[in-house]
């Protein structure tokens, strides 16, 4: 049984490494009759998109299922980029193990499926910390303590840490 994809205009889909875009101006239909490796654009990450942690193992990911020639260069990536990624948010634990558990089973399409939760999972993370950073430094401001105290005012001592002009030297 074939897989029906419908792009619309402009629409993207990529089979075996090869990116098919519908340049016509109307709605197509393509049939898939044998096994391929198949991203549809709204799972296609660009490499230039790949900017956050989440997304770059996403991207080493993405990589591998879509070329098998080089396979195992890109998961030792993604690897690397997942053991970071649980370093730094272990919260994304049982995320995790759902993306491991569909690579050893040789899954990659339901990896990358899987992995798109680690994306999700990331901007939470991020929302969190920022809604938190942002209320400790409103808190600190309203009670007038410096920024050593999560406050807004000056914080002694930096300068001289940064070689005296408040900003890092490059």
């Amino acid at each position: 049984m074939a897989l029906i994809i419908h792009l619309k205009k402009d629409a993207q889909v990529i089979v075996n490494g090869a990116v098919i875009e519908n340049a016509s101006g109307r709605t197509i239909s393509v049939a898939i009759r044998n096994n391929a490796a198949i991203l549809r654009g709204s799972e296609i990450l660009a490499p230039a998109a790949a900017t956050t942690p989440a997304s770059r193992l996403y991207y080493a990911l993405q990589c591998a299922y879509l070329f098998p020639e080089r396979r195992d260069d890109h998961l030792i990536t993604f690897y690397e980029l997942l053991n970071s990624y649980l370093e730094a948010a272990p919260s994304a634990g049982p995320l995790v193990a759902a993306v491991l558990e569909a690579i050893e089973a040789r899954h990659f399409y339901e990896a990358l499926k899987r992995a798109q939760f680690l994306i999700w999972h990331e901007g939470k993370v991020l929302d969190h910390v920022q809604e938190r950073l942002v209320k400790e430094l409103r808190d600190g401001a309203a009670t007038g303590e410096s920024a050593s105290n999560r406050g807004l005012g000056p914080d002694s001592g930096s300068a001289a840490h940064e070689g005296g002009t408040g900003f890092a030297e490059s």
